[in-house]
C-alpha cells in the first residue's frame, strides 16, 4: 500500500479522473480545496523556507522525543516551533516522514480539538521509512494531532502556511494541466539528463520549462519521483539561492521508485534546487503554482 499527496485541478462537473496500469483498489481522502472566493474563511498561501518542525528521534521535548508508542495521539503546536510559522496560520503545508519500528498500518494527522478522522496520511506495512506531503488545518493552540497505531518515529517538515489574505507575500493558487517539467532519464539538457550523482545539487528554472509557468510564480505544486540506482538516503527540494535546509522530501532506503508531492518556494530566476545523497534519476511534474 502506497499513499501520495496530490493537488488536482477540478475537471468537468468538479470531477477528477484516475487511471491505473494494473488492477488495484484506490482510496481518495480530501483535506481542502482551492477556489476564487474571498470570504472570511478564504485564506492565502504564504511560502516558507523548508524547515524541520519536529523530530521524535531527537532529545525529549515538545518537538522531539520520545518516539510515539502504539495507539498514541500526540499534539504538536506548530506555531511554537522554531520555524517562524505564525500564530495567525490557519493551516500548514507539511512533509511528514515516519521511521517505524516495524509494521505501521497507517498514520493520521488532523487539527487538534476536532474528532480523529477516518483517513490516513501515509502507510508503511513493510516498516520502511516513508514520507508524504500533507495540508493540515490548524487546530486548538495552532496545533495538529498525530495518531500512530504502531510504534514509530515521526518527522514534520514545514514549507508554508495558509492565513488571512492581505499581508506581504500572500499568494493564490493557479491550477495547470499536469505537466512534466524535468526528467533526468531524457537526453542531456537543462530539464533532462544526466542522472544525478550522489551528494550533488542541481537547479531547475521552472518558468523556462515547457510547462508555461509564469515568471511571477512564487511557489510550485510538484510531484517528485526518484528512480535510484540503489539505496537513496534522501532527496531535498528548496528555493535556489537559499541555503540547503535540514529537511527531506522523500527517501528510498531500499532503492525502489518513490514519488511524493511537494510545495516548493521559487528561488533565484524562479528555480528550485534538488539535492540527492545517492545516485538517482529525478522526475519533476507540476500541477499548479502560487502567485500574487
Amino acid at each position: 500500500m502506497v499513499a501520495n499527496g496530490a493537488i488536482v485541478p477540478a475537471g468537468s462537473g468538479g470531477a477528477v479522473s484516475v487511471y491505473v496500469t494494473n488492477p488495484t483498489d484506490v482510496v481518495l481522502d480530501i483535506s481542502g480545496y482551492f477556489d476564487t472566493s474571498s470570504g472570511p474563511t478564504s485564506y492565502a498561501f504564504y511560502p516558507a523556507t523548508p524547515c524541520r518542525v519536529a523530530d521524535t528521534r531527537g532529545a525529549t521535548g515538545e518537538f522531539g522525543g520520545p518516539s510515539m508508542y502504539a495507539g498514541e495521539i500526540r499534539d504538536f503546536p506548530i506555531a511554537s516551533g522554531g520555524c517562524g510559522l505564525p500564530a495567525t496560520a490557519r493551516g500548514y503545508s507539511l512533509n511528514v516522514t515516519v521511521v517505524p519500528e516495524g509494521y505501521l498500518g497507517y498514520l493520521t494527522i488532523w487539527p487538534t480539538g476536532q474528532p480523529q478522522p477516518f483517513v490516513s496520511t501515509l502507510n508503511s506495512w513493510t516498516g520502511k521509512v516513508v514520507a508524504n506531503a500533507a495540508l493540515v488545518p490548524a487546530g486548538t493552540n495552532e496545533s495538529i494531532s498525530v495518531y500512530a497505531p504502531n510504534p514509530t518515529n515521526v518527522i514534520l517538515d514545514g514549507n508554508g502556511y495558509f492565513a488571512a489574505p492581505g499581508s506581504a507575500g500572500a499568494l493564490r493558487f493557479y491550477a495547470v494541466a499536469p505537466c512534466r517539467v524535468a526528467d533526468t532519464r531524457a537526453a542531456d539538457g537543462v530539464f533532462g539528463g544526466p542522472e544525478m550523482a550522489g551528494s550533488t545539487i542541481r537547479s531547475f528554472p521552472i518558468p523556462a520549462s515547457g510547462c508555461s509557468i509564469p515568471g511571477a510564480a512564487a511557489a510550485y505544486s510538484l510531484n517528485v519521483t526518484v528512480v535510484p540506482d540503489g539505496p537513496l538516503s534522501y532527496l531535498t527540494l528548496w528555493p535556489t539561492g537559499s541555503a540547503k535546509p535540514l529537511v527531506s522530501t522523500l527517501n528510498s532506503f531500499d532503492g525502489s521508485v518513490v514519488a511524493n508531492a511537494a510545495i516548493v518556494p521559487a528561488g533565484a530566476d524562479g528555480a528550485i534546487s534538488v539535492y540527492v545523497t545517492n545516485q538517482t534519476q529525478v522526475i519533476l511534474d507540476i500541477d499548479g503554482y502560487f502567485a500574487p
